[in-house]
C-alpha cells in the first residue's frame, strides 16, 4: 500500500472534525461570553488593527505620529484666545489653559471613539463580507486607536501642568482612573450600538455629527461648573449633571486643574462617577446585545 501523504492525512483529520456553527451567539449569558471568548482570541488581530488605524492615520505624512498635537494644541489657542481673552471667560477662571486643555482631552477621547466608532463597520465593509471574524473587533479596534491618540493629549497636558508648577493634590488624583473609565465605557456603548444601526441607516453618522456638536457646548470645558450652577438649580441641574461626559470632565479638571481646587463641584462627586459608571456598564452589556442581534445581516446590507 502506498503511505498516506501528509495532505491526505491533513483532509482526514479534517472530515473527522464535527462541524461546528461559526457567530452563534444565542442566549443573553452564553451568547455575550461567547462573543468575549472570541475577541479574546483574536486579540492579536484586534492590535493589529488598532496598529493599522494609526498607520494609516498618518501614511504619507512627512511628521507622522506628531500631527496628532497639532488639533489638540490648535483647539486650545482658540479657545483660549476667543473664548478666553477676546470673550473674557478667563477672568472668572484661574489658570484657564490647563483649565480648557483638561477639558479638551476628555472630550477628544469620546469624541473619537463615538464619531471612529459609528463609521467602523460601514469601512470594513471588505472584511465583513469576505470572512468571519467578531464584528465587535471594528468598534474595538476603534476605542484602542483613540487611547493612543489620547495618550499623547494626556502626557502633553501633564507635562503642562508640571510647567505651571501648579501640582495636583494626590487625595485628588483617584478621580482620574474614574473619569477615564467613564468615557470609554460610554463611548464603546455608543460605538457599539451606533455601528450596528449604522449599517442600516447611513443617516446615522451625519446625526452624530450634530449630536457631538451640541453635546460639546452642553459639557463644562469652556465654562466653568460654577457657571451652571449659578444660571440653573433643582431638578434642571441634577439633568445637567447625569450626562456622564460632564462628571468625567469634571473629574479631569478635579484631578489636574489645581489652581481650581476651591472651585465649586457638584455634591458627592465621587458617588455619582461610580453610578455612572455602574449605569455605563448596564448600558455597555445592552448595547452589545443590540450589537448582536443586528449583525447577523451585516454582509447583506453592505
Amino acid at each position: 500500500m502506498n503511505p498516506t501523504s501528509p495532505v491526505d492525512e491533513r483532509a482526514r483529520r479534517l472530515a473527522a472534525e464535527p462541524m461546528r456553527e461559526l457567530g452563534q451567539k444565542a442566549g443573553v449569558v452564553a451568547g455575550t461570553k461567547k462573543s468575549i471568548v472570541d475577541v479574546w482570541r483574536r486579540r492579536e488581530l484586534l492590535g493589529l488593527l488598532i496598529n493599522r488605524e494609526i498607520k494609516a492615520k498618518y501614511k504619507d505624512s512627512s511628521f507622522g505620529f506628531a500631527w496628532s498635537m497639532v488639533k489638540p494644541l490648535a483647539q486650545l489657542l482658540i479657545y483660549f484666545i476667543v473664548i478666553g481673552h477676546f470673550l473674557g471667560a478667563a477672568r472668572g477662571i484661574p489658570d484657564f489653559a490647563i483649565f480648557v486643555f483638561a477639558g479638551l482631552t476628555a472630550w477628544g477621547l469620546v469624541l473619537e471613539i463615538v464619531n471612529g466608532g459609528t463609521g467602523s463597520i460601514v469601512a470594513n465593509a471588505g472584511l465583513v463580507k469576505k470572512v468571519y471574524l467578531p464584528r465587535e473587533v471594528f468598534p474595538l479596534a476603534t476605542a484602542g486607536t483613540a487611547v493612543v491618540n489620547s495618550a499623547i493629549q494626556f502626557a502633553i497636558l501633564v507635562f503642562a501642568v508640571v510647567v505651571t508648577g501648579r501640582i495636583p493634590s494626590p487625595s485628588l488624583l483617584g478621580y482620574l482612573p474614574l473619569a477615564i473609565a467613564i468615557l470609554i465605557v460610554y463611548g464603546l456603548t455608543a460605538a457599539l450600538a451606533l455601528s450596528a444601526l449604522n449599517v442600516y441607516m447611513r443617516d446615522i453618522q451625519h446625526l452624530v455629527e450634530v449630536a457631538t456638536f451640541l453635546a460639546f457646548w452642553a459639557s463644562p470645558i469652556v465654562y466653568s461648573y460654577e457657571y451652571v450652577a449659578q444660571a440653573v438649580s433643582g431638578w434642571l441641574l441634577e439633568i445637567y449633571l447625569a450626562n456622564p461626559v460632564t462628571l468625567a470632565i469634571l473629574g479631569f479638571q478635579r484631578s489636574l486643574w489645581a489652581a481650581g481646587a476651591a472651585e465649586p463641584y457638584p455634591s458627592h462627586m465621587l458617588l455619582r462617577m461610580c453610578a455612572s459608571l455602574v449605569v455605563g456598564l448596564v448600558c455597555l452589556f445592552a448595547a452589545h446585545r443590540v450589537f448582536i442581534r443586528l449583525e447577523g445581516n451585516f454582509a447583506q446590507e453592505l
